[in-house]
């Protein structure tokens, strides 16, 4: 099998949808763990706090750095990267590719630096001067404690993207479980200790910025492993570095606009909700939670239209779709973006729409039933993962709402993830900006209609519908950019799946209507009704597949030389 010299196979060798899957294979599974981490840590939170106060002022806080993660971590620092790295190692050899590594990792760790610097210096001086709630003091103060932590996992995602310009995709994809387990491990601690919830948080918000320590020297062996060294006249790539930041920016800017929405989100949501009352408040410490909070609705009249702990219920509806999210869509982005950005370089854009295409139906086959099942399953799934300790049945229902609102746009989000790779690999950056801010805009407008009409869901509902719109306008763009796509076939295998979708979905509503029937009284009947209803999906689909001809979905479940031989 010949090499093309960055790591991935020639098309001689092993077939590029063969690797495709191999790779999207590797990182769904490390995305896997991760996921599940992830509601490990999100429940025990919110079995910490409640929905509340403290964990509306801790989720919104931690969402600055997490959008650095977000976007760094998982795109626009490797989609930026990576075609200047290969094209670089291609042209001339391994050393200048070091050399270039080597000089955006000293100018982005001087320029975050210095970023942070500012903006701790900004967050000093409002905190000091300026008479604030207590909610959005204590918001303010584990903002400026974590914010650490957004130059670490920036210059970690520099090391990923080296990573994945070699091929190497695990390690990357590893980061997240990284995180979640020393969360995991410092929200075990700290709930053993006689401490106020604010001095918990603030002990957390230590803890985020540690884990941003470990993920940043961990992978450095598996960086010397594949032959990169650190050059020490790194300086003589700045102009490389001039054409990184003229790349980079627009991509971040246009890879964003779903992270900013969800920022955007969130900080309406803590901005317009009311307070919490005493009796709410003083739940956290007592044991009869449930009793405390019953009088949610009867709070005193107030002008904002949101409850307290909109904002925990968002970033808890957030993590649920971000489930299929990420084993679908970010993982297809990270393996498809290398191939598509070969095709480009080499002129090939047949193959191009091919793999573009290919990676739309990937998309459409696990996207719109991952869509419906969340939607389908909101409200046992928020009893089922968070509803214990502090969190309560009033609490679950209002994070349910929110599951169900983001559940239904995760089609959408995925498959905008690949379109955008779409331009990207082709050098169109501006495109994908102009849509993304022009959607941006008409989000924050719906948000703040929406608010007023239906509460906080109508910030999960916007951005779900802002999401598709994106898509739609990215995808009907691409056209001109790179030939017609096969329309014909995406129309006949969107059909089928929506009509093996909606088969499935009313198999699994009436499973899960007879088992919750049938195990009252049950130990764990919550757990039972659900785990039994997502078996019956998956079994339905994978039999609907069979009959509606979804060769993707069981693509995905074979090797890789066997997926070529059915789709190509």
């Amino acid at each position: 099998m010949s090499d093309d010299g960055n790591g991935l196979s020639s098309d001689d060798g092993e077939p590029r949808v063969g690797r495709m899957v191999a790779g999207l294979r590797v990182v769904s599974l490390c995305t896997l763990a991760s996921r599940i981490l992830g509601f490990v840590r999100e429940a025990a939170l919110a079995a910490l706090f409640g929905n509340g106060r403290v964990l509306d002022a801790f989720t919104t806080a931690f969402a600055i750095p997490n959008l650095a993660r977000a976007l760094f971590g998982e795109g626009a620092l490797s989609t930026a990267f990576l075609p200047l790295y290969v094209r670089e190692q291609n042209e001339h050899g391994r050393e200048a590719a070091n050399r270039l590594a080597s000089a955006v990792f000293i100018y982005a760790a001087i320029l975050l630096t210095v970023v942070l610097g500012i903006a701790e210096l900004i967050l000093a001086a409002v905190l000091w001067f300026v008479p604030l709630d207590e909610t959005t003091r204590l918001w303010l103060t584990l903002t400026a404690v974590m914010l650490p932590y957004m130059p670490l996992i920036c210059l970690t995602a520099q090391i990923g993207a080296v990573l994945n310009a070699a091929g190497r995709f695990a390690w990357p994809a590893l980061f997240p479980v990284l995180f979640n387990v020393i969360s995991l491990a410092a929200i075990w601690f700290v709930q053993r200790q006689q401490l106020s919830a604010e001095t918990q948080a603030m002990w957390l918000a230590v803890a985020i910025v540690v884990t941003g320590v470990v993920q940043l020297l961990t992978p450095w062996p598996q960086l010397l492993r594949i032959g990169f060294r650190f050059d020490r006249h790194w300086i003589a790539a700045k102009d490389r570095i001039r054409e990184l930041t003229r790349v980079m920016w627009p991509i971040v800017l246009g890879l964003s606009v779903t992270q900013l929405n969800v920022l955007c989100d969130r900080l309406i949501a803590l901005g317009f909700s009311r307070p919490e009352t005493a009796m709410q408040a003083s739940s956290l410490q007592s044991e009869s939670t449930e009793l405390a909070r019953e009088p949610r609705t009867s709070q005193a009249r107030d002008w904002r239209p949101l409850e307290a702990g909109t904002a925990s219920a968002l970033n808890q509806g957030q993590r649920l779709y971000q489930f299929p999210l990420g084993l679908l869509g970010v993982a297809l982005g990270t393996v498809i973006f290398p191939l598509l950005t070969r095709h480009a370089e080499q002129g090939e854009m047949q193959r191009l729409r091919d793999d573009l295409a290919l990676g739309l139906r990937l998309v459409l086959t696990v996207g719109l039933p991952a869509s419906a099942g969340l939607w389908l399953l909101a409200d046992p799934l928020a009893v089922v993962i968070f509803q214990r300790g502090h969190f309560t049945a009033a609490d679950a229902r209002q994070t349910a709402e929110m599951i169900g609102a983001y559940g239904i746009g995760v089609w959408a989000f995925c498959g905008l993830l690949i379109v955008q790779r779409g331009y990207y690999a082709i050098g169109d950056r501006q495109t994908p900006l102009r849509i993304g801010l022009f959607v941006m805009l008409v989000n924050l407008g719906l948000n703040l209609s929406l608010i007023w009409v239906i509460g906080g869901r109508g910030l999960a509902l916007s951005t779900s519908v802002c999401g598709m719109l994106q898509f739609g306008l990215c995808l009907g763009g691409i056209q001109s950019k790179i030939g017609s796509l096969p329309w014909r076939s995406l129309a006949s295998h969107a059909s089928r799946v929506v009509l093996a979708t909606a088969a499935m979905t009313a198999i699994s509503s009436l499973a899960f209507g007879w088992l919750e029937s049938h195990l009252i009284g049950i130990r764990h009947a919550n757990w039972l009704a659900v785990g039994g209803t997502v078996l019956a999906a998956i079994i339905s689909y994978a039999g609907l597949a069979l009959l509606f001809r979804l060769d993707e979905f069981w693509m995905l479940l074979q090797r890789g030389d066997h997926a070529e031989s059915k789709l190509v």
